[in-house]
Order: structure tokens, then C-alpha cells, then sequence
């Protein structure tokens, strides 16, 4: 079975705009909120993960262009909604140029993370591909909840 580079884009893309559209909905102020519960991230983090997922598993992995990823600073980031808009729009460029290269039958251009060296996500550059879509969709939902329960939480100053 074959996905072609366009309906990749496409998935990926719904994903992404998704993100950028809770972004924005919520602003600047909730965006870098963490909601009440344990263990949470700001919608802001979550989408800069996301950036850092494509750039090291399709960039790195995949297209073998030389990344340097700091994936503990992605879950600290904060800042203006539309800088990360404008981050992820030219990740879907860049994302777009990545995947004019891949070789999906081919084995990855950079080792995996040891964890995922024996996994499917580990073997070839179209499992390295699938597994970034799993995240994407996956932190997408996520997303939706954080921005759901943000809209019903008070901010930590009006407590």
C-alpha cells in the first residue's frame, strides 16, 4: 500500500491547521495556559512539539538534513500565537520540500531513537512517516481537550 506525497500532505496539513486554528481561537493568554490538572501543557507547547517532531523525524530521518532539537525546551516554550502560526505554516513548506526526497521503503537517513529502533518508526522512512502523523493527529486531539478545558477554567490569578 502506497500514500501519495499530496493525500500525506493533506492528512498531515488537517492536522496542523486544526492546531493553528485552536491556537488562535484561544489567544495569546490562554494558549500559554496550562490547564488544572497534573502532568499538562500549554496548547503553545504542544504545537511546538509537534514542530520539533516534524523537524527531527521527517527532517532529520527522513530527509536527512542535519537538525539539533532541544524536545525538553518544546515543552517549556511559550510566546505569541501568531509567531507559531507563522512557524507552522513554514513547516508545512518545509515539510512539503522533505517529503519530495523520501524514500519510503528505504531505511532512515539517522538512527532513531533507541526506544523506537526496533519498532516500524525505527525501520524504514515511511514507518518514521506513519509515526509522524500518529503524533500529529494524536497531539491535535490532545489539543482539542486542553483548549476545552482552558475554556472552562479561570486563569490562576482570578483563583
Amino acid at each position: 500500500m502506497r500514500i501519495s506525497e499530496d493525500d500525506y500532505l493533506w492528512f498531515a496539513g488537517r492536522a496542523l491547521d486544526g492546531m493553528t486554528a485552536i491556537l488562535t481561537d484561544l489567544g495569546d493568554e490562554r494558549a500559554n495556559r496550562r490547564p488544572p490538572l497534573p502532568g499538562t501543557n500549554t496548547p503553545y507547547a504542544i504545537v511546538t512539539h509537534c514542530l520539533g517532531v516534524l523537524e527531527f523525524w521527517v527532517g532529520a530521518l527522513v530527509a536527512g538534513r542535519a537538525v539539533e532539537r532541544d524536545r525538553a525546551a518544546e515543552f517549556t516554550a511559550s510566546g505569541s500565537v501568531a509567531g507559531l502560526v507563522s512557524r507552522v505554516a513554514a513547516a508545512k513548506d518545509q515539510l512539503r520540500a522533505d517529503l519530495a526526497v523520501a524514500e519510503p521503503a528505504a531505511p532512515l537517513r539517522a538512527p532513531a531513537p533507541p526506544k523506537y529502533a526496533d519498532t516500524p518508526a525505527g525501520r524504514t522512512q515511511g514507518g518514521a512517516l506513519q509515526h509522524v502523523y500518529e503524533e500529529l493527529a494524536q497531539h491535535h486531539g490532545q489539543l482539542e481537550l486542553t483548549r476545552d478545558i482552558l475554556r472552562q477554567s479561570r486563569p490562576a490569578s482570578a483563583v
